[in-house]
């Protein structure tokens, strides 16, 4: 299934979900100059190493010049490839500027980078020892959707059901559209935990994990942030 539109127009100027999104494009960019060795050091940095983030928590240095912490923020601006920066630029696109419309623009940001981060700790938790760089703006966007399922459990998302080589255009309600996606994300989590992690950029793995619980989180955060304000 993909959602290529919904039927809620926003009736703020979504800035910062639209600053977001050319945030994450202009970040790829770069990372698309770099040459493959520069490339593999710059993710090694920026992008969350669940092995590193656990030796930080018990004290170590890390081993790049930034805290280990800061890569829970800086790897949502990091993407594995074509396909999973446009994937990703475009849920944020359909769903996030109705969530920063109840939430207001400086509300909305806390709540997305906070949701990212906890989606990235999710992730961490289940992989701890993992070498392998964690990395996409997945699990932030994964939060502005359990925002919007709340929210908007009744909007009509315009899908597109591939049926062969056709595509097919179908309106689902919100609440089956994101409520099929999150436990899709939960039971491959599952189902992940009897198989060998493979996550980031180079394996081209899916943090399930952090899809998942970034739509928890989303879902915890948004009302006590305004979601549900009419202002």
């Amino acid at each position: 299934m993909v959602p290529i539109s919904d039927n809620n127009p926003t009736r703020r100027t979504a800035y910062i979900n639209y600053g977001l999104i050319i945030a994450n494009i202009l970040v790829f960019i770069y990372q698309l100059s770099l040459p493959s060795g520069e490339l593999e050091q710059f993710l090694q940095t920026w992008a969350v190493v669940p092995a590193q983030l656990t030796a930080s928590f018990s004290g170590q240095l890390p081993p790049q010049p930034i805290p280990e912490w800061v890569t829970l923020f800086s790897s949502q601006f990091l993407h594995g490839g074509f396909l999973h920066i446009a994937g990703n630029m475009l849920f944020l696109y359909i769903f996030g500027n109705n969530v920063e419309d109840r939430l207001g623009h400086f509300r909305y940001l806390i709540f997305y980078l906070a949701c990212g981060a906890l989606a990235a700790l999710t992730q961490w938790f289940f992989s701890a020892y993992s070498t392998i760089p964690s990395l996409g703006a997945s699990g932030a966007i994964a939060g502005v959707m359990g925002a919007y399922i709340l929210r908007y459990p009744k909007a009509q998302i315009l899908t597109l059901i591939p049926l062969g080589i056709i595509l097919f255009p179908l309106r689902i309600p919100a609440v089956f559209f994101l409520g099929i996606w999150f436990l899709q994300q939960a039971l491959y989590g599952v189902l992940s935990l009897n198989a060998p992690m493979n996550i980031g950029m180079q394996g081209g793995g899916i943090a399930y994990w952090a899809h998942a619980g970034g739509f928890v989180f989303g879902a915890i955060l948004g009302p006590p942030m305004g979601l549900f304000s009419e202002d």
